[in-house]
């Protein structure tokens, strides 16, 4: 047992001082932002529509008339794709007469309702209107991570990189979380605007730490250029992977795998990574003064 924790703190040790397990948690970082910016692109329309019109189709399905049965079975109904119409089909006879008279022969009757031509601008407007929900929707994210993006730099000068890294995990899973369940336009919004404050402080403080860990210029470029492999990852993968889960599972299927990724990742965090308030100082520059204190340097200025 004691040989066992000692190997566990071994290894604790070891993969705190790992460079690779940094770029894999950066890695999955992008990743999981950027799966979550595109998953939702085929399933929010339809979502919305079906929400909006649910309790429409709800009122119009207990308000309609029920037709008594013998009308049932004489006629039949053939809606038409083609101009919108319906056809009621069927053969008219009057059960009501003896048994002894001979049956009369029955004729084919088609009636053709039209739907009114007004109920179309209503639903074009209604499609309209949609749209544009849909399109504030998806550039909430990108604005509030625009608005956010100048604050997390000099405070990641301040604290470090790894509590806006963590929080950043925090503030996606709460967003993922937010999408799997909310049933309303106005939730959905909110969600959206906070992964704009996790991708921030994920993607900053991400790209920062990197260029930290790898000091030298060749590892760095291909540390980022892997990190970034992530954020492409997430792009392409995201959209079917939304449109399948949601398809054949369920709206909140595929938010809750994303769910468990960041889990994932902000559990290695703690493993790796150690929080710190205490920040290198960074090198002074020499004062003003004493440089024009320096005759080389005033001869050198004056040539």
């Amino acid at each position: 047992m004691a040989w066992g924790e000692l190997g566990l703190l071994r290894w604790l040790r070891e993969s705190r001082q790992s460079r690779k397990l940094i770029l894999l948690i950066v890695f999955i970082a992008l990743l999981l932002d950027n799966m979550l910016l595109t998953v939702v692109v085929p399933i929010i329309p339809s979502y919305l529509y079906s929400i909006e019109h649910q309790k429409n189709a709800t009122e119009i399905q207990t308000a309609k008339p029920n037709l008594p049965s013998a009308t049932m079975d004489n006629f039949q109904s053939i809606f038409s794709y083609y101009d919108n119409s319906t056809m009621l089909t069927g053969n008219e006879s009057d059960k009501s007469q003896p048994a002894e008279l001979p049956q009369t022969q029955t004729e084919p009757m088609a009636v053709r309702v039209t739907p009114s031509p007004s109920d179309c601008p209503k639903d074009d407007k209604e499609l309209l209107n949609e749209n544009v929900r849909v399109g504030l929707l998806f550039a909430s994210k990108a604005t509030v991570q625009l608005m956010t993006n100048p604050f997390i730099g000099p405070l990641t000068n301040r604290i470090g990189y790894q509590i806006p890294l963590f929080a950043g995990f925090c503030i996606m899973f709460v967003s993922t979380i937010m999408f799997a369940f909310s049933g309303s336009y106005a939730l959905l919004f909110i969600a959206r605007s906070l992964q704009g404050v996790g991708s921030s402080c994920s993607s900053v403080a991400g790209m920062g730490l990197l260029a930290t860990v790898y000091t030298d210029d060749e590892e760095r470029g291909n540390a980022m250029g892997i990190a970034l492999g992530g954020l492409a990852m997430g792009v392409l993968v995201g959209p079917p992977f939304g449109s399948v889960m949601y398809e054949f599972v369920g709206k909140s299927s595929p938010f809750l795998v994303l769910a468990a990724l960041a889990l994932f990742d902000g559990a290695v965090q703690l493993l790796v990574l150690q929080p710190s308030r205490t920040q290198a100082e960074s090198q002074k520059g020499t004062p003003l003064l004493t440089l024009l204190k320096d005759p080389y340097i005033i001869i050198a200025a004056g040539t």
